[in-house]
């Protein structure tokens, strides 16, 4: 063997070690993924479940997800004129709450004609990396006759890259969204970097039960009923499979209160909901 052979063999196994020694792991579910593989993988997750995603939001949680979220905008507080970020909100379940929330304080101030501008000026960003969900929401919006609202403007974006302006946004919302991000902490600096001084970080996910009893029946519903569930339904058990799991991984309620405390936010809490089942943290930037 030539010694340029010998060269060239010695640089393609450097090139392996070194790309081995920057790709660094992180949880898909209970699977260890490189960072780089992870954003693709959930991207398929939600492609594979957008058509059926409310469907199976409602069977999973027997229609309570819709107080969960009404629960989530009564914390936000909405007000008319509003510039408001929903983050993974790309079936616009969230968004449609808020610009409800809005047109119902516009209501209760009828014939305040400053009030009536405000109503015009409001915007509500629905961001999300996955342009199927983005796809379903936009559809859902004609529905509901808001396909032509100016106040509701659809974004494809990555939480952890968002391309809005600093010190932009009255009030940000995360639903069931940030477990799936591969890195939670560079959201979060995101959501407080976008946010105006006084906007409020609200965020709703599924996480950690902690009674007993309670614990050991959720964790059989969610490993035993949910993945049939979503093979019958959706046909598709392996993504379900993947939700359920991505929950047991997030963090629990006090680290990610601290995590938020870390990004920058004051005055930050969570209320559990259902026993733990669903926290709502909540943070400001002043």
């Amino acid at each position: 063997m030539s010694m340029r052979s010998i060269y060239r063999g010695l640089r393609r196994n450097h090139s392996r070690l070194c790309s081995h020694l920057h790709s660094h792991a992180t949880s898909f579910g209970f699977k260890e993924v490189r960072e780089e593989d992870k954003s693709q993988m959930v991207g398929n997750v939600f492609t594979s479940v957008a058509s059926s995603y409310d469907v199976m939001n409602d069977l999973m949680s027997g229609g309570l997800h819709r107080l969960w979220k009404e629960r989530l905008v009564s914390r936000l507080n909405p007000f008319p004129g509003m510039k408001h970020l929903d983050v993974a909100g790309g079936t616009g379940d969230v968004a449609f709450r808020i610009l409800d929330s809005i047109h119902g304080v516009a209501r209760r101030a009828v014939g305040d004609i400053h009030d009536d501008n405000l109503l015009e000026e409001t915007q509500i960003f629905v961001c999300d990396i996955n342009p199927n969900m983005l796809r379903v929401g936009r559809k859902r919006a004609q529905e509901r006759g808001l396909g032509d609202s100016k106040s509701l403007i659809w974004v494809e974006g990555d939480a952890e890259k968002l391309t809005f302006s600093d010190a932009s946004m009255d009030g940000y919302t995360i639903a069931f969204g940030i477990r799936n991000v591969t890195h939670i902490e560079k959201a979060l600096a995101e959501a407080y970097r976008v946010l105006k001084p006084g906007g409020r970080f609200l965020c709703l996910e599924l996480s950690h039960v902690e009674l007993p009893i309670f614990k050991d029946l959720y964790d059989y519903y969610s490993f035993s009923v949910i993945p049939k569930v979503g093979e019958l339904v959706a046909g598709d058990r392996e993504s379900y499979q993947y939700l359920v799991e991505s929950i047991r991984r997030f963090p629990k309620q006090e680290k990610f209160a601290t995590m938020i405390a870390e990004a920058g936010f004051q005055k930050v809490e969570y209320e559990n909901l259902v026993g733990g089942v669903i926290a709502i943290h909540s943070g400001l930037k002043f």
